[in-house]
């Protein structure tokens, strides 16, 4: 009985003694700079959420989904985090070996910015004005459609092109009488405008009934067939740190803001508030956090399809893979 004892009191010390288990390195490629809307991973990152699952993982800013998207196909990132239209368009027109694997976005957040003291209330009687846009700004591809839905003639909007960084300075100056951008940053827009004397109206594109998918997590083909378990519990680390993120919001961007002190708190607290009600809602309630309805899938599909000349029967799935969420 005692040899027994000694025994298992050997073999429980050997154990113990075991280094830890390797953790696997990981980097998320982000869609943009870390603003609010990303402060769910760094957040995450800071917890530990994806560390219990065996991962190590770095976080890294990026340059637009489709530089996101690019990034991931040729493997300098395993992971990313990029509009779902960027990875259908890749996969239907070249074949890119990357697969959306959890939709965070539950619609899109694409939006005209408006001063109130425009008296611009709705995309309804547009016609003869400016609108200041990007080159390949998905806003200005999107847009016939909200016209169509609105009752405006898009032929007779004049559309300003102009650097990014530059938009928001010219709707508050009144140079032009919108801008396009997502709904998640008027928070800090706003702040802008306000200094101005001036206040920013968002008119989203979803109140014309316009709800398509968008931000997803993405990565490759091969990484889902060469270890799928990295796949799962990727996915495991990014539910918790999403969760937790929503339930937590000043928390969250406190640690965000630790990792990316050029953020102001109460700016990421702004964007995170407002990113989370794309995540954390009613659709998401009905199908789960994740994953997608067929009908908005479709609509998703039609309308990245007419905006980008592209066939309109080609099967939208083979540029997803939803079956390793929790």
């Amino acid at each position: 009985m005692k040899i027994r004892t000694l025994a298992a009191a050997v073999l429980a010390w050997g154990l113990g003694a075991l280094p830890a288990a390797a953790q696997d390195r990981v980097l998320l490629q982000l869609d943009w700079i870390p603003t609010g809307e990303h402060a769910a991973y760094f957040s995450g990152a800071a917890r530990g959420a994806w560390r219990e699952q065996g991962i190590e993982l770095s976080l890294t800013r990026g340059y637009g989904s489709g530089d996101t998207v690019t990034k991931v196909a040729a493997g300098t990132a395993q992971f990313g985090v990029a509009d779902i239209s960027a990875v259908m368009t890749a996969r239907a027109r070249q074949n890119t070996p990357v697969r959306s694997i959890m939709q965070i976005y539950t619609h899109s957040p694409h939006s005209l910015f408006v001063l109130r003291s425009s008296g611009i209330t709705n995309f309804r009687g547009l016609e003869g004005k400016r609108i200041s846009i990007t080159p390949g700004n998905s806003h200005r591809l999107y847009f016939p459609e909200i016209a169509r839905r609105a009752g405006t003639d898009p032929e007779r909007i004049t559309w300003v092109n102009t650097d990014a960084s530059a938009m928001a300075a010219m709707l508050i100056g009144k140079r032009v009488d919108a801008a396009p951008f997502f709904a998640i940053h008027h928070y800090y827009q706003n702040k802008a405008a306000r200094r101005a004397g001036e206040e920013i109206i968002v008119l989203p594109f979803v109140e014309t009934g316009f709800a398509i998918y968008a931000t997803t997590l993405i990565t490759t083909d091969e990484i889902i067939q060469r270890n799928p378990d990295l796949v799962r519990r990727f996915l495991r680390g990014a539910t918790t740190a999403l969760t937790w993120a929503n339930e937590n919001q000043e928390a969250a961007c406190r640690l965000h803001v630790q990792r990316n002190p050029e953020v102001e708190l109460d700016d990421c607290q702004g964007s995170l508030r407002a990113t989370m009600t794309y995540v954390f809602n009613d659709h998401q309630r009905a199908t789960g956090l994740g994953r997608q309805a067929d009908d908005r899938l479709a609509f998703t599909w039609q309308q990245v399809a007419a905006s980008q000349g592209l066939p309109a029967d080609w099967d939208v799935r083979q540029a997803i893979d939803l079956s390793y969420l929790p």
